[in-house]
């Protein structure tokens, strides 16, 4: 056992970001303007010219999920249905809660973690008006043009929660040029961060006008005082715009370094044995946000975390997720009256194995031997639930 704990992620600053923050915030401060400013205007561009969409519109938030309910609320779905997997996070079906409309779970593909077109032709109802297809651990389904195609055949818009997925891409096509829009999160785990903030990207310049309509107070205009939309005070400040532009800067150089580490973990498991990766399809250029693994049946998740963190000190990230959406007491309402078993297996037996876009050579072999090591104590069933 070393001396070093593994944390499940970092949030990393080098020296030299610290000071471009430092000298922006100061500049900030001076000018008096610290919202809906220059920086946010240049971290909306800058975050647009990164995703290859240099014509799309970006439209900065105060987090991903007042980007999404923004979304939902421009495309107008109050009083009708969104389409949701069960496998994300609670914020997802609280963004659709939120602009009026009723989530319908769907459950998901095992090989994405995703939809995919049978789960959510079996989802869709004939009161839906939205899709959300959530890019889960950084990861673009392979079938996210034929979503896309079937959406459009029922009237249905298509909207991507990228929270995870910043600088990812399919085909050579980054997150959020897949749907109508997309929204992407800057909390401080991500790839990128603002500290805390969000990002609309989309093609389309109806729903970027509704987008900063909505998330001034529902303003005409900034500078006036009448209100034409139920808004909300959803604006990112000039303070984590400038953070995030400096951080954006960062993106490439993370997401090689995580592909990196997510390479000698993919090389050390690929015997087949006590972890599964879930595999990257073909195409696919995930960013890595998390690096998930399948466990075998009947491993109880709890205490071989705790074993890895006591005995290796090796701390693995949360799930995602550890509870299905039509399983959270909060929206047992939701539930749709039957189980949806891929999202249910697959959110009770997976992990994510620690990723820093930084790691040490050192962590990512302290991490391996941790699990070499509880791999060979199973045989001995210690982790086997009761």
């Amino acid at each position: 056992m070393t001396g070093r704990t593994v944390q499940p992620a970092r949030i990393v600053f080098p020296p030299e970001d610290r000071e471009q923050v430092a000298i922006a915030v100061t500049d900030i401060l001076t000018s008096g303007i610290l919202t809906l400013g220059p920086y946010t205007e240049r971290f909306e561009h800058e975050f647009a010219t990164a995703h290859a969409s240099p014509g799309a519109h970006a439209v900065a938030t105060s987090s991903g999920t007042a980007a999404l309910e923004i979304l939902l609320r421009a495309i107008g779905v109050a009083g009708k249905d969104v389409i949701i997997p069960s496998n994300t996070f609670y914020a997802t079906a609280a963004a659709a809660i939120f602009a009026g409309a009723r989530p319908v779970f769907a459950d998901v593909d095992p090989a994405t973690f995703a939809l995919n077109p049978t789960t959510l032709a079996d989802a869709l109802t004939p009161n839906a008006a939205a899709v959300v297809l959530v890019h889960i651990g950084g990861l673009i389904t392979p079938h996210a043009d034929e979503l896309r195609r079937l959406c459009d055949s029922r009237g249905v818009v298509l909207i991507e929660d990228a929270a995870h997925a910043h600088g990812a891409t399919f085909d050579g096509r980054h997150a959020g040029s897949f749907g109508a829009a997309a929204a992407f999160s800057f909390y401080p785990t991500k790839v990128v961060t603002s500290g805390e903030g969000g990002m609309i990207l989309t093609g389309s310049k109806e729903i970027a006008d509704e987008a900063r309509i909505y998330r001034d107070q529902g303003k005409g205009s900034f500078g006036s005082n009448h209100h034409i939309r139920l808004g909300y005070a959803w604006r990112l400040s000039e303070l984590h715009a400038a953070t995030g532009l400096v951080h954006l800067g960062r993106m490439e150089q993370s997401i090689t370094r995580r592909r990196e580490v997510a390479g000698r973990y993919d090389a050390a498991l690929a015997d087949g044995g006590f972890l599964r990766p879930l595999p990257e399809p073909a195409g696919s250029r995930g960013n890595y946000y998390k690096y998930i693994a399948m466990l075998p049946p009947g491993i109880d998740r709890a205490r071989l975390k705790q074993e890895l963190a006591a005995e290796h000190q090796v701390r693995l990230a949360g799930e995602v997720y550890d509870l299905p959406l039509h399983r959270q007491p909060v929206l047992a309402q939701y539930a749709p009256g039957h189980d949806l078993p891929v999202a249910e297996e697959i959110c009770a037996r997976h992990v994510c194995l620690p990723i820093h876009s930084d790691m040490y050579d050192e962590e990512v072999q302290q991490v391996l031997a941790a699990i070499a090591s509880v791999s060979a104590t199973t045989r001995e069933t210690k982790f086997a639930t009761d």
